[in-house]
């Protein structure tokens, strides 16, 4: 067997367990808007104090932020910049990947683009799925990722809200990484319904001068109509 053909199986397989794991565990639906600028902001403020610490979106940069989310740049040094230096800078972890590796087995994955790997119903699902584990070296563990290396770090807010209110806190951390996934998709929808409109007129103009050109064709120049 050639190289090429033991990556396919193994990649086939390794998909294949995937799957049918993934297809084991329901998942809730996120009901995320990305155009929901309070929501949007408040992820922010969440996602850069309990996920900042171990976790990147390095495709992201502060000041991109500010300008979507309608946050003046004061406000995003302020309560959003506690890594980097400069509001053009993308956004990063201060955490060194050598203590990751050695407290947590791993360097914690950037978060770029994990709503559009995952999709924004697993993020909401799997904040919302911790459990006690005492065999665990954090004391917990998650249903959606079982033997998860990160620590429940909501657990403040689970304690101090109420169910719904905290199932809000997660759908707005959700939400801001489905805009984080994608910024341009803020602007592209809102775009999209102008072309749409605009592309629908033009049906019409174009319609009504094909039946301006084609009418001779039908009825022949030499011939008189009905």
């Amino acid at each position: 067997m050639n190289l090429t053909l033991k990556i396919i199986v193994i990649t086939s397989t390794f998909l294949t367990i995937n799957s049918f794991a993934a297809s084991k565990v329901h998942l809730d639906q996120a009901n995320t808007d990305i155009f929901d600028e309070a929501s949007l902001q408040n992820g922010a403020k969440l996602f850069m104090n309990f996920c900042s610490g171990c976790h990147s979106i390095s495709f992201m940069r502060y000041n991109r932020i500010a300008k979507d989310l309608n946050l003046s740049e004061e406000l995003v040094v302020k309560n959003l910049m506690f890594a980097g230096k400069k509001t053009g800078e993308a956004i990063t972890t201060a955490m060194p990947n050598e203590g990751a590796s050695k407290w947590f087995g791993g360097v914690p994955p950037d978060l770029s683009l994990v709503a559009r790997s995952k999709g924004t119903d697993w993020i909401y699902t799997y904040l919302r799925s911790f459990y006690a584990d005492e065999s665990r070296i954090f004391g917990v563990n998650n249903k959606v990722l079982v033997n998860a290396s990160m620590p429940d770090v909501l657990w403040s807010l689970r304690e101090s809200q109420s169910e719904s209110e905290f199932d809000n806190s997660v759908r707005d951390i959700t939400n801001f990484l489905d805009y984080v996934g994608e910024p341009a998709k803020l602007i592209r929808l809102k775009l999209g319904k102008w072309v749409l409109l605009f592309l629908g007129v033009l049906f019409i103009l174009v319609y009504m001068l094909k039946k301006e050109y084609w009418k001779d064709v039908k009825y022949g120049v030499w011939r008189p109509r009905d």
